[in-house]
């Protein structure tokens, strides 16, 4: 049988790092993209993993990456779409320039890096696409307009492509992770704020003394990593799959309860 090839968007760190090393360990072949490829250099050391320049809100780089994958192992067959950031705060202290950087990055870039890849599946007749959510796409913090509106978007996308993609013989999977410690809190976590909006200044406070211990709590990136694993081989229809031990249970709470219950416990944590 012959070695299978995943490429990951965004695999320079945290969930993209963490399952391209994990691939890599079940045997598969591993493209792993990234910005900026000297960020890659544990990973290039490794057999049968090629590191890339791919960054998603440029589509040449995008086209290089997927005809990369194929000349050098022959064939693609999963596409994880993970690159993404954070963009929260006060939609009034927020520049259109981070709102559209925000789109561009999470639901533009997917969607192209998608595209790309998908004459390559149908040829094949062939493949899997998993679509790194998170439980943000399901739920909602204060101030994560732009993230969860991206996030909520991802879902929608996922949801509709599978229709099409079944007809090509692709199956389409969205992972939804939980609290995770990589450095989305950090690096991936763009804040704007106006401190002289005083009206909205005691949620900020509140949601910068819960966000952090939050995700210092989370699960390794690697719990992540088996899902994304499992949903590219189980061989199933199954669409969703929850990672970390806390996102089940906070979906499951969601999809329990009315609008106004769920929206007033929440806003009580931050409070």
């Amino acid at each position: 049988m012959a070695t299978k090839t995943v490429l990951i968007t965004g695999a320079s760190t945290g969930i993209g790092k963490a399952t391209a090393l994990y691939f890599q360990q079940q045997g598969w072949n591993v493209v792993a993209t990234m910005r900026n490829p000297a960020d890659g250099a544990e990973l290039q050391s490794l057999d049968r993993i090629l590191v890339t320049a791919l960054d998603v809100t440029k589509p040449d780089t995008i086209q290089q990456s997927v005809a990369a994958a194929i000349d050098r192992f022959g064939s693609l067959d999963v596409l994880v779409n993970n690159a993404g950031f954070g963009a929260y705060g006060p939609l009034e202290a927020t520049s259109m320039e981070i709102v559209r950087q925000q789109f561009d990055t999470n639901v533009i870039g997917l969607l192209e890096t998608t595209r790309a890849v998908l004459p390559h599946m149908r040829a094949q007749h062939s493949g899997v696409i998993i679509n790194i959510s998170s439980i943000g796409g399901k739920v909602t913090f204060p101030f994560g307009t732009l993230y969860h509106g991206t996030k909520f978007a991802v879902e929608g996308i996922s949801e509709s492509l599978a229709y099409e993609a079944g007809a090509i013989g692709v199956k389409v999977k969205i992972v939804e992770p939980g609290a995770i410690k990589t450095d989305f809190a950090t690096r991936s976590f763009k804040f704007s704020n106006d401190e002289s909006l005083a009206e909205y200044q005691p949620l900020v406070g509140g949601l910068m003394t819960v966000m952090g211990p939050l995700m210092e709590k989370g699960a390794e990136p690697v719990i992540v990593a088996e899902v994304i694993y499992r949903a590219a081989t189980d061989g199933s229809d199954q669409l969703r799959y929850a990672a970390g031990d806390d996102a089940q249970p906070i979906l499951d709470k969601r999809k329990g309860q009315d609008d106004h219950t769920f929206m007033t416990e929440t806003l009580a944590m931050f409070s």
